[in-house]
């Protein structure tokens, strides 16, 4: 029962929290708290597009195992930076496999991002960190999501899998 009310307690603290903050995503950290991917087609060819979505697929599947352990931006940031290389075969592999002869582009970055929505996270427009990823000319129309904290590295074979740290801690507290 004792663990119960200190339950209690905790997810009152956090949801005081969350109200007098106004929520999560307002507490304060800003964008220095994310760091965002963003795969670049080549053109707006239909087929530059509908590869675009099948490298974005490898290389989330690529990098889940390594980015939704991460505890932290920078350590996402360093993992990132040492796996360039390796996200860039990843996408090339898809490339050729797909017929195409452009090679790929990965660099981490800070860059200029509009306004988007994730589920119930607004992340404002503004300059983040992001890993950036040009196939061929890069200048087709492109995807972007969060991979710290993990909104879109959470789980592989295209199934997303929700987390919640904070119960990931509570349960780390009992165990």
């Amino acid at each position: 029962m004792k663990k119960f009310g200190l339950i209690g307690l905790f997810l009152f603290a956090i949801l005081a929290i969350m109200l007098f903050c106004g929520g999560f995503e307002d507490m304060g950290t800003g964008n220095a708290a994310y760091l965002r991917v963003h795969i670049r087609a080549d053109s707006n060819e239909s087929a530059a597009q509908a590869v675009k979505y099948k490298v974005r697929d490898a290389v989330v599947e690529y990098l889940t195992p390594t980015v939704a352990a991460c505890e932290t931006k920078e350590e996402a940031m360093k993992k990132i930076r040492s796996n360039l290389a390796a996200i860039e075969k990843v996408a090339e592999r898809v490339l050729c496999v797909n017929g195409f002869s452009y090679s790929a582009k990965a660099s981490l970055r800070r860059e200029e991002f509009p306004t988007r929505v994730y589920e119930n996270v607004t992340l404002e427009a503004g300059v983040y960190d992001a890993l950036i990823l040009e196939l061929g000319a890069g200048k087709g129309d492109n995807w972007w999501c969060v991979i710290y904290p993990p909104l879109c590295f959470t789980g592989g074979g295209g199934n997303v899998i929700y987390r919640s740290k904070i119960l990931e801690i509570i349960q780390q507290f009992f165990r």
